[in-house]
Formats: C-alpha cells, structure tokens, sequence
C-alpha cells in the first residue's frame, strides 16, 4: 500500500513511516497541509494519514480535497485535541478514523490494516 502521511511534528512523522516501512508499506512524507494536497494530486495513494493542525492546510482542507478530487480512499485523523466536537466534525466530512495524540505505533496499525484489501 502506498501511504500520504501529512504531519508538521517530526518525531511523529519519523515513527509513522519507520513502522510503515517495517510492515512493508510504500510512504510519502508530507510536513504541511499544503505539500499534503499537491503530493495527493500527484500521486494514486491507498490511505491518507492526516493531523488535524497543519501549517498551510488543515487537515480538514485536506480531507476537503481528496473528496473534491474524487478520490475514494480512507483518511486517518490524528490529533492532540480529542474534543468530542472536532472528533464529531472529522466524521461527518468524511475521515474513516480519528486517532488521539498521544498514541502507539501499534494501535495506528492495528487501525490501517481494516484498510489493506484482503
């Protein structure tokens, strides 16, 4: 599979793609929301993986724009803020999952393998 991480804090964005990797996945590693939907509008990914924060673009812009580009594929929310309206908002325009920062590794796959076709 290959999967967009979208995600500006480095420690996080260095651990996804090292486990991602590990399971044999293809990444491309996207610090803002804005290199995020350019990356997506070059590229066919299998799944989105997005922080809510990002400079340039939210996360929610750029859930906005895989949807407006037709794209069919899921979108993992990550965020630091677990309110349960931002949670509530990310489901309705469409993400297929919202994890809470801090999390493990192995959760965030656990999660991304009810997306790998069988």
């Amino acid at each position: 599979m290959l999967i967009l991480i979208a995600e500006d804090d480095e420690l996080i964005l260095k651990t996804i793609e090292h486990k991602l990797l590990k399971e044999g996945h293809e990444v491309i590693l996207t610090r803002n929301g804005k290199e995020a939907i350019e990356t997506l509008k070059e590229n066919d990914v299998d799944l989105a993986i997005t922080d809510i924060m990002m400079p340039f673009a939210s996360g929610i812009e750029i859930l906005s724009a895989i949807q407006s580009m037709g794209k069919q594929i899921p979108v993992i929310m990550l965020s630091s803020m677990g309110q349960e309206e931002v949670v509530l908002n990310a489901f309705d325009l469409g993400a297929s999952d919202f994890i809470v920062k801090p999390f493990s590794p192995s959760e965030l796959m656990l999660r991304i393998k009810r997306y790998i076709p069988k």
